[in-house]
């Protein structure tokens, strides 16, 4: 029953979309604006199709269907039930399923805000484009990526959920938050699509798709956090960020996505950077489909990696589709994207903003690099190499302290041009706050020149995002805190967080191995003292056996274990984390070939809470950032230029 509903529900949603595109198709080629009336009948057929094939999936899992395939592969009878949800996404066929759920929701919102607008060529182009995109993945569940496979001779029971996946429920929010990202950066490519194929290369497709993107960024930017979280918390290794090809397929759209979301307001204020703009916002989608690419081929190798599956060259050509689409309609339009503004100074806000574009495009240029190269060699020529932590900390370090002293920099220039005593009267407390930050770091024993200097800069970005957020206060009281620009200060605030947390978190991590032989046996590092208090056997419901080890941690007893999965036949580890503001105390249970003594590595850095503190301030920015602020008229592009007075840029 379950094979049944859910294959018709699949077929449903692609004879929709299939429908949808000829609608859409043959009201812009005939100019039959009006049999656009029967577009939202077929959105609306889509989204009941995700749903529903997502509802009966989750009811096959929940019931232990295992004459669905994906159960039998996936499922277990006593799986704890967030974790059975958690399994629809937990796999290839599954992860396709969500996603194609989202992306029906989109198609609906999107349907619902333009529903008395669907003459409008931008808007049914933009329809046709969400089409287009719905119909590839669902045709994908109709092909290789088939959730709804019956089989014959179902079994028992089923191996479960990858363990690790079990160990820690970030598991059941990161995916759906990071897909509420990748998939939300549709809504925008869909607009500029339409924009090109219209002509209308204005401004008028941005403001259709402001806070779409906004929305698509926030999402991926807290989901990319929830993942470095699960892994600092799940994998034991005494880190967060290891710059896994999977880490860096979710990152490389946040790179483009976050440069757009920078330049889009020059082009709004000046009427520049519009061949720019339409290039970002295309990469970004066309790199959601990079990184589902590396994700679910099976090209590489890694723990957040799906299993080797026959949707990778389908994947590979439809992101070969989208760029050449995306380059051709550039191409034709060539004349009218011609900007009618210029950057009259370097020493302006519109030149940081171009700066800051360039330095972010380096900096995905060099993360896809570092993540592809290794793939084209091994097609070239079969070899297999590596290419890891040490080349991206050394290429992308030098960029993040220009990104930082960026951010310090564009809040106080003002736009067009700035006059020295401008640019010196707003710089001065940003400065002493960086001259400062560096200071304190030194007296409190900081040691290396990149963590200082990342200190002394994240500090100087940090006064310049305050002195916005003060000066924007005093104008407008509590509103002074919501808009896009005030908004992007808090997310700024955030990031800086994170800046000073990863450099000081790695700068200054001290890690060793520890064996305990007998029960009082005691070690220090870092200042904290480590003794041995013996093990115990705690079995769950689920039926996991956790071998701990008791660890009293400067008084406190803390439990790591090893974590036995018998159904699945592993043993993982799984390590207890002791946080705090100043600094996270991680032990991990090394196993052993026999019954010998215990080892523990013990893993201390400092500021690693502050990671998350600055991932939730991220978010309430974007939240912020999404609320309307005050509106400004954008400065006439052909107007002299001028030294701008003192700006609060509330909701710019």
């Amino acid at each position: 029953m379950n094979v049944a509903l859910g294959s018709a529900a699949i077929s449903l949603g692609f004879a929709a979309a299939v429908l949808g595109i000829i609608t859409v198709a043959y009201s812009l080629v005939k100019r039959k604006p009006e049999a656009m009336r029967h577009a939202p009948i077929y959105v609306w057929l889509i989204l009941a199709a995700g749903v529903a094939a997502f509802l009966v999936m989750e009811v096959a899992l929940l019931t232990n269907d295992f004459s669905v395939k994906y159960v039998a592969e996936h499922g277990r009878i006593g799986t704890p039930t967030l974790f059975t949800v958690a399994t629809l996404w937990g796999a290839l066929e599954g992860s396709i399923l969500l996603w194609a759920l989202i992306l029906a929701g989109y198609l609906a919102v999107v349907g619902h805000r333009f529903r008395n607008r669907l003459a409008d060529p931008m808007v049914a182009y933009a329809l046709l484009t969400m089409f287009v995109v719905v119909l590839f993945f669902f045709g994908l569940m109709l092909g290789p990526a088939d959730p709804f496979i019956e089989l014959a001779d179902p079994p028992d029971n089923g191996p479960g959920l990858n363990p690790l996946l079990q160990n820690n429920a970030f598991m059941a929010f990161h995916p759906p938050m990071l897909y509420l990202g990748y998939v939300g950066f549709t809504v925008p490519f869909a607009f500029a699509i339409a924009a090109l194929a219209t002509g209308r290369v204005g401004e008028g497709w941005l403001v259709e798709t402001r806070r779409w993107t906004v929305f698509a960024w926030g999402f991926l930017t807290f989901g990319i956090v929830l993942g470095a979280w699960w892994s600092y918390e799940t994998l034991g290794w005494g880190g967060y960020w290891a710059w896994d090809p999977v880490e860096n397929a979710s990152f490389l759209p946040w790179l483009t996505g976050t440069a757009f979301i920078h330049s889009v307001m020059v082009q709004e204020r000046r009427g520049m950077l519009r061949v720019w703009n339409l290039s970002l916002v295309c990469a970004t989608f066309a790199l959601t489909i990079l990184g589902t690419f590396l994700t679910r081929s099976g090209v590489i190798a890694s723990v957040h990696a799906f299993s080797e599956s026959g949707i990778g060259p389908l994947l590979l050509g439809f992101f070969g589709v989208i760029v050449a689409v995306t380059v051709g309609l550039i191409g034709f339009r060539g004349d009218a994207l011609r900007s009618v503004g210029r950057i009259d100074s370097p020493l302006s806000r519109e030149g940081a903003f171009l700066a800051n574009n360039v330095v972010f495009a380096s900096f995905a240029f060099v993360v896809l690099i570092g993540t592809v190269w290794p793939l084209i060699i091994e097609a070239i020529n079969g070899d297999r190499i590596a290419v890891g932590n040490p080349f991206f900390d050394r290429m992308t370090m030098p960029i993040g302290f220009v990104l930082l002293f960026l951010m310090a920099m564009a809040p106080v220039l003002p736009w067009r041009k700035a006059s020295t005593e401008v640019l010196s009267a707003r710089l001065f407390w940003p400065a002493a706050v960086g001259a400062a930050s560096m200071v304190i770091a030194l007296l409190l024993g900081g040691a290396g020149w990149a963590p200082i200097l990342a200190f002394g800069l994240a500090g100087f970005a940090a006064g310049a995002a305050c002195r916005q957020l003060v000066l924007a206060t005093r104008r407008s009281g509590w509103r002074g805190l919501v808009g896009r620009t005030n908004g992007g200060m808090i997310v700024h605030l955030g990031v800086i967080l994170i800046a000073v947390a990863f450099a000081a978190s790695n700068s200054y991590l001290r890690q060793a191995e520890f064996r305990f032989d007998e029960i009082g046996d005691s070690a220090s590092l870092a200042g904290h003292e480590f003794i041995y208090r013996g093990e115990a056997v705690v079995q769950t419901q689920d039926g996991r056996i956790d071998n701990e080890l008791l660890i009293e941690v400067d008084g406190r007893i803390e439990t790591p274990a090893l974590s036995v999965f018998p159904f699945a036949g592993r043993t993982i580890g799984s390590p207890e984390t002791r946080g705090s503001l100043i600094d996270d105390v991680q032990l991990s249970v090394i196993p052993t070939e026999d019954d010998g003594p215990a080892i523990v590595r013990v893993t201390v850095q400092p500021m690693v809470q502050w990671l998350w503190i600055g991932g939730v301030m991220m978010a309430v920015g974007t939240a912020l950032a999404l609320v309307p602020g005050s509106r400004r008229r954008p400065t006439a592009p052909t107007s002299a230029p001028v030294a701008a007075p003192e700006s609060v840029g509330v909701g710019q």
